[in-house]
Order: C-alpha cells, then sequence, then structure tokens
C-alpha cells in the first residue's frame, strides 16, 4: 500500500492580518512545496493537501523560471489539489506516514492558532511518524503539544526563518511573532545558518529547514525517517 504524507497549506493571503487590507499577498510558497513534493513523490509517496480552512489556498513566490515549480504549476491535478485542499476535519491522522508545514510569510497568521492541524500532527509523531517544515512553515510547531502536555519541539534542534532574514526581507516589525524566538520559548535549541543559506536540521523524527533553500533538502532529510515510520505503524 502507498505511504502517505499529508502536506499543510496556509489559508491566509497577506503578509499582514486579515483586516490589513493595504498588506502585500502572500500565500504558501511555490518552492517550498514543489521540491519536497518531487523528491517525496520520486520516492513513491502520495502526498494530499490540507490547510486551516479547507479549499482554497494562495501562493507565494510563482517563479515558473524554475523547472520543478513550472512542473507542479502546470500540472492541473497538482495544481488543483492546492485549490482544494482538505479541511482538518476531514483529515484522518493514522493514514498518514508524515505530516509535511510549508512556509510562506503568509503562515505566520493561522499556523500558531491551528489546534486542529496540531492535534493531527501530535497523533502522527506519537504513533511514529514524522513531522517536517520549512522556513516559515515551523510556526505550525509554536503551539504544538503532545499528549502528555510537552511541546514537540521542547528539547529538540530546529531550524527555521531567522530573526536576521526577517529583517533583511523587511518584515521584522510586520510578523506577529519572531519564529525562531517562539520555538526557543517554546523549549527548541534554534539552529541558524547564514542569511539565505540552506540549513536542515533532524532532531529524532522532527525535521526542519531554515528558508526556501532549504526545502529539498528537508524531504531528503525525511526518507530514511519514513523508512523507519512505516515499519513502526505496520
Amino acid at each position: 500500500m502507498t505511504q502517505r504524507i499529508l502536506f499543510v497549506l496556509t489559508s491566509h493571503d497577506r503578509k499582514g492580518p486579515a483586516d490589513a487590507a493595504d498588506a502585500a499577498p502572500s500565500g504558501f510558497y511555490l518552492s517550498e512545496v514543489t521540491h519536497p513534493h518531487r523528491v517525496l513523490a520520486d520516492a513513491g509517496y502520495a502526498v494530499d493537501f490540507v490547510s486551516p480552512k479547507g479549499g482554497k489556498t494562495h501562493v507565494d513566490g510563482l517563479d515558473l523560471d524554475d523547472p520543478v515549480n513550472a512542473a507542479f504549476w502546470n500540472d492541473a491535478t497538482l495544481r488543483g489539489a492546492t485549490e482544494t485542499t482538505l479541511a482538518p476535519s476531514q483529515v484522518d491522522a493514522d493514514a498518514y506516514a508524515a505530516i509535511f508545514y510549508a512556509g510562506g510569510h503568509a503562515t505566520m497568521w493561522d499556523f500558531p492558532d491551528s489546534a486542529e492541524l496540531a492535534a493531527i500532527a501530535a497523533r502522527i509523531y506519537e504513533r511514529g511518524g514524522v513531522v517536517a517544515a520549512v522556513c516559515h512553515g515551523p510556526a505550525g510547531l509554536v503551539n504544538l503539544k503532545m499528549s502528555d502536555g510537552r511541546y514537540l519541539v521542547d528539547g529538540k534542534n530546529v531550524s527555521a526563518f531567522t530573526n536576521d532574514e526577517e529583517r533583511t526581507v523587511g518584515l521584522y516589525d510586520t510578523v506577529p511573532l519572531l519564529l525562531a524566538d517562539a520555538l526557543q520559548e517554546r523549549g527548541a535549541r534554534h539552529l541558524p545558518a547564514p542569511n539565505f543559506q540552506a540549513q536542515v536540521v533532524t532532531s529524532e523524527r522532527l525535521v526542519t529547514g531554515q528558508n526556501p533553500a532549504s526545502a529539498k533538502g528537508v524531504a531528503e532529510a525525511m526518507l530514511p525517517l519514513l523508512v523507519l515510520a512505516t515499519a513502526a505503524q505496520d
């Protein structure tokens, strides 16, 4: 039976709160979906898409000069899957070997408070599965607690978009929280690389990446863990 992986996309559509009409548009960052998807699909895994609200999502980083992006975006089935995402209530966590939180600045406004998605991720992890996230996707880990009440990231090494990267892109004072700081407040050890350089950190069955350059590497780091996860869940 084909093992399944759940990709989480943001439902939010701007770099600011929902009532900020002048905020720049945003959504899931395309290469942070397409490059991991290519790695995992090529390895034989099936991917489903979910978002906090379900249904249509919005895209950022629409760089179709990137051949992996273009192949995904021009595939009607794949692109359509991002426009008809599952709602959390439609997801059976026990059907998935892993969950992957894709980034994009918009995630900062809806991932942290999605208790339903956090519960799905906790269930996957506690069944021996893999939790992964890249760039701003680790916003989904900020309030993710296990059944014993501990934060998933507590005591683990993580990578995520850094404070200095946030300053460099001009959104340090716009985002509702500084992701690296928030993860450290939950007990994580944040391990930064130089700005916009690839950085992938594996800690037990948690895989995190710092920025778009890290997206493919996160998926590659997931692969050996998925072999173990599949064996544990059989």
